[in-house]
């Protein structure tokens, strides 16, 4: 008896069948097709054929020994596809047109095996015209009773063994998309996406009850759909996406998730609590929960029971893909596509305790063995043209079995009815691994302690600030509004104003105008400073000996708010309205050249007393005058822009048009002010 463990492969001069474990060699009795044109293989979903096409035509071998049942006649067939217990067998040509121009019936479905004269050449059960090779083939029901296929705006349902006559039709408008329920339950879901301001909908009917249904569900933003029964039939995930993404958050759309019970006890969208995209979904083998891979990088996987409620999360991780092993025992989690290509695997029995984490590289192919020992990993072409190969490994972790090859295009398992399977524990006994295993582990580099990112000397030595760190490292949550970062704790959006590891510095709390600054306040070069004015502030007091009250005393005189001597803050005073005066004047050209000789104050001038009111005036004055310089620079911009042409809106020639009086206003205030 041939081991039950068995894969098929497809390169670009081979079709082999290879038994795994525990033998891990060729299948003795199957006969590679000579080198030409492969395009295709495939199993029977019951295990017992195998069939691949040629540049002669399509033949079907037994796949526990290999030996050739039967062949087609036919040598342009691109693709294959069995009925789900392998009584019929479904070809697919290229679309073509015969001499009268009219297109020929590119679909064909034959009888798998069947008793001919010796003489009889084996003839299709039915034809059809299938021009797009996605979804061309007839969708079965579990019995393999009854088929179906889509045409414009309807369902077309017919007998198995007669294709030739229409046995039913469910009357859709605008239907694009199907799927008939798997198991003893014989529904079909159609979906219809919006059109004309109606939103997408996705009706369950029962076969052949069409008049109507028994679940449905509306909603917008769907575009297309994914729809997902389970192993029962009993549930259906639909997976809507956009083609554009009108947020501006993703290249790839939008995604929404909906789940419907077949008899219409439930139905509700599926709420995720990380933002981003979905990235996958798969029901569990038991039909009794899902899992999901959604969110923006690093993603989160939860598992949903049959009512939508979320009973584990896993930790977050850079992850895109989840798989359930044929037996419901184990759950896969790998990044795959622009990912590292690592493969987590949890055993979802024992408390969703992780088993192992998988290196496997940059596979496109990732599939479990039918027993739930072994995981599958393949680079294929036209992905990757290098490193294309097999790898088998066990559900511990350890690597069986290494294959190299050249431009690998396909790999698949042999399906095997679960009662034929042995009742052991896929994690003990560990196997032996193949020596191409062992092989594979000799050429396999050490990784390297990583490096790390680069650190500045100053913030070497301390921890990472966590608007450095990613969501799974403890870092905060990614947002995104409208396509532009918005600035969090987590570093995404603009740069902060920071050294790398140093704290936060305080800013100083503006003080209150007029007021008295405390001593305690300053920092040490402006009390420094301090001391120094009013020690010079002394010694001219003691020498002028001057008669006024503030200098007849002992006690310095008094000073502003910012801890400057009252002389040195009327000169600066006046300095300041100096240069905004000839700024100004220099701006306005010719119009105020005469606001240029602005008056300047004497030596001998005596130096006034500001207490605090006046210090207020004077505060409130200069945020006018500078508000007034901001509106003539604003006009003046306007100006040059019209008289360059550009058309300027009724607003703003009417703020031109104030420009005069800004300016008296702005005079007045600096009169004021000397």
């Amino acid at each position: 008896m041939a081991s039950p463990l068995q894969f098929a492969y497809r390169t670009q001069k081979a079709i082999g069948v290879f038994d795994a474990d525990p033998v891990y060699e060729a299948l003795p009795g199957f006969t590679k097709p000579a080198e030409g044109n492969l395009r295709c293989c495939v199993y029977s979903g019951c295990g017992r054929y195998f069939a691949y096409a040629t540049n002669e035509g399509v033949v079907i071998a037994d796949a526990s020994v290999g030996h050739v049942l039967t062949s087609l006649p036919i040598p342009a067939v691109y693709d294959l596809s069995f009925s789900p217990h392998g009584t019929y067998l479904s070809t697919w040509e290229r679309p073509a047109k015969d001499e009268n121009g009219d297109a020929t019936k590119n679909l064909k479905i034959w009888r798998t095996i069947e008793e001919l004269a010796d003489d009889a050449e084996k003839q299709p059960i039915g034809k059809f015209v299938q021009k797009s090779a996605n979804g061309w083939n007839l969708q079965y029901t579990e019995d393999e009773r009854f088929c179906a296929r889509i045409v414009t705006n309807e369902v077309q349902f017919y007998q198995s063994d007669d294709l030739g006559t229409v046995w039913n039709k469910l009357r859709v408008e605008g239907v694009s998309d199907f799927a008939l329920a798997p198991g003893q339950n014989q529904n079909v879901a159609v979906f219809v996406p919006e059109r004309k301001g109606h939103p997408a909908s996705v009706k369950v009917f029962n076969v052949p009850q069409f008049t109507s249904p028994i679940s449905q569900k509306t909603f917008f933003k769907a575009d297309k759909v994914q729809l997902k029964w389970n192993q029962l039939g009993t549930a259906l995930i639909v997976l809507a996406q956009t083609e554009v993404d009108k947020s501006n958050k993703s290249y790839y759309g939008e995604t929404n998730m909906y789940l419907l019970s077949a008899n219409g006890s439930f139905d509700a969208r599926v709420t995720l609590d990380k933002e981003g995209p979905i990235h996958d979904v798969s029901w569990s083998p038991n039909s009794k929960e899902f899992g999901v891979v959604y969110g923006y990088m690093p993603a989160k996987t939860t598992i949903f029971n049959h009512r939508a409620v979320a009973t584990h999360s896993f930790p977050l991780g850079p992850r895109n893909t989840i798989i359930f092993s044929p037996t419901g025992r184990f759950a896969l989690l790998a990044g795959f596509g622009n990912l590292a290509g690592q493969i987590d695997v949890y055993d979802l029995e024992k408390d969703y305790r992780k088993i192992t984490t998988i290196e496997s590289g940059n596979p496109s192919v990732c599939t479990w063995s039918p027993d739930s020992r072994y995981i599958l990993t393949a680079t294929t072409s036209p992905r990757l043209r290098v490193d294309n190969g097999i790898k088998l490994w066990h559900v511990g972790g350890g690597i069986m079995y290494n294959e190299d090859m050249v431009e690998l295009y396909n790999v698949i398992w042999r399906p095997v009815p679960a009662a034929s399977l042995p009742n052991v524990d896929p994690l003990h006994p560990i196997p032996t691994p193949h020596p191409s295993a062992l092989a594979y582990l000799g050429t396999v580099k050490t990784p390297s302690k990583p490096v790390g990112a680069y650190r500045p000397p100053g913030a070497r030595g301390s921890s990472t600030p966590l608007h450095f760190k990613r969501e799974d490292e403890g870092g905060a949550a990614h947002s995104v509004s409208n396509g532009v970062p918005q600035v969090g704790p987590n570093g995404f959006g603009r740069p902060r104003r920071q050294i790398p590891g140093a704290e936060f510095a305080e800013q100083a709390r503006p003080s209150v105008p007029g007021a008295v600054v405390d001593d305690e306040n300053l920092s040490k070069t402006a009390l420094k400073n301090k001391k120094k004015r009013n020690k010079k502030a002394k010694e001219g007091q003691a020498g002028e000996g001057a008669t006024t009250p503030n200098e007849g005393g002992l006690a310095p005189p008094r000073e502003s708010a910012d801890g400057r001597s009252p002389d040195r803050n009327h000169q600066r005073h006046h300095s300041r309205s100096q240069s905004r005066s000839n700024n100004l004047a220099v701006r306005t050209q010719n119009n105020h050249r005469s606001r240029s000789n602005v008056r300047q104050p004497t030596a001998q001038q005596a130096a006034p007393v500001i207490d605090a009111a006046t210090a207020a005036a004077q505060s409130a004055n200069a945020k006018k005058i500078r508000s007034l310089q901001k509106k003539i620079r604003a006009i003046e911009d306007l100006e040059m822009r019209h008289a360059g042409g550009e058309k300027l809106e009724d607003t703003q020639l009417k703020k031109i048009a104030t420009k005069s009086s800004v300016i008296k206003e702005l005079e007045a205030l600096e009169k004021e002010g000397h």
